[in-house]
């Protein structure tokens, strides 16, 4: 029994032993195996420093080159002489130059703002005096007009206003004299005398623009209103004027004061001129006055 007994462990000894060498043998086996896989691998995937080295460089050469190419090619177009933009841009409507333009308007933006800086400078270095009489100027100047630059439509229907109440001295006649006291003569009179007294207010009897402010021997300072339509008006015995040739009245403006009658009219006494006329003919202003 105990020889059998014997016999079976050493086979069972010689059966694990001869398996346990199969077994090392496979992973031996496999081992090498997977070994030259992965070196085979490894040799796939090496990276070759040295070429992407001199490829990167010869990129860089190629980028140099067209750099250089390119700057030869503006600087022969900028050094053209047969080459005028500003010709082509000022002679030419289907040119178009952009980049002139925007450093056309860059140059003006540039000298506005020099213009403006060199002005408030000079503002600046003004004396003090000089910008207080400046400023007295301004506040001290009258208002001109009521109305800006009224339509001129006065017509044969249109009416007036009388430009200062009073008595009329002398009345008007172009169809017969009649007598001037001062002159001690019979003329014709192409106006109406209206008698006023000094330092009253004259205001316009329509919407007009002033075309002429004058002085006169016979009727002192006057002042000429065009109303539109041909009609024109002439004030005259005036002073302090507070209108100006080009300037625009409306009906009712103050336009002046009554001055002291010239030497003409110093026994009529202290009065408005007052004149019509349509095409420069005198018109008798009672026919038109309210």
């Amino acid at each position: 029994m105990r020889r059998s007994r014997r016999r079976g462990l050493a086979k069972e000894r010689l059966i694990m032993i001869a398996s346990s060498l199969l077994v090392l043998a496979s992973l031996t086996a496999t081992g090498i195996w997977l070994g030259r896989d992965s070196s085979s691998q490894d040799e796939g995937y090496v990276v070759d420093l040295s070429s992407i080295e001199n490829s990167a460089a010869a990129g860089l050469a190629e980028e140099n080159n067209l750099t250089l190419a390119e700057s030869v090619t503006q600087g022969a177009s900028t050094d053209d002489l047969d080459y005028d933009p500003y010709f082509q841009e000022t002679n030419s409507q289907r040119v178009e130059n952009p980049d002139e333009s925007e450093s056309s308007s860059m140059s003006d933006t540039s000298q506005e703002e020099e213009v403006k800086t060199s002005k408030e400078n000079s503002t600046d270095e003004k004396p003090q005096s000089v910008k207080q009489e400046e400023q007295e100027e301004e506040e001290n100047t009258p208002a001109l007009s009521t109305a800006m630059q009224p339509a001129l439509t006065f017509s044969d229907s249109d009416t007036l206003i009388w430009p200062i109440v009073g008595n009329i001295l002398i009345n008007y006649s172009m169809d017969k004299t009649v007598f001037f006291p001062t002159l001690q003569q019979y003329r014709y009179n192409p106006a109406v005398i209206i008698q006023a007294n000094e330092g009253d207010l004259i205001t316009a009897s329509s919407a007009g623009k002033v075309i002429s402010v004058f002085s006169d021997r016979r009727i002192g300072n006057g002042i000429v209103v065009e109303l539109g339509g041909g009609y024109e008006v002439t004030y005259g015995q005036l002073q302090n004027i507070l209108v100006s040739e080009g300037s625009y009245v409306a009906a009712g403006d103050i336009i002046a004061e009554v001055a002291a009658p010239t030497k003409y009219y110093s026994v009529e006494g202290t009065n408005v001129y007052f004149k019509l006329t349509k095409d420069g003919e005198p018109v008798n202003p009672l026919s038109k006055l309210n």
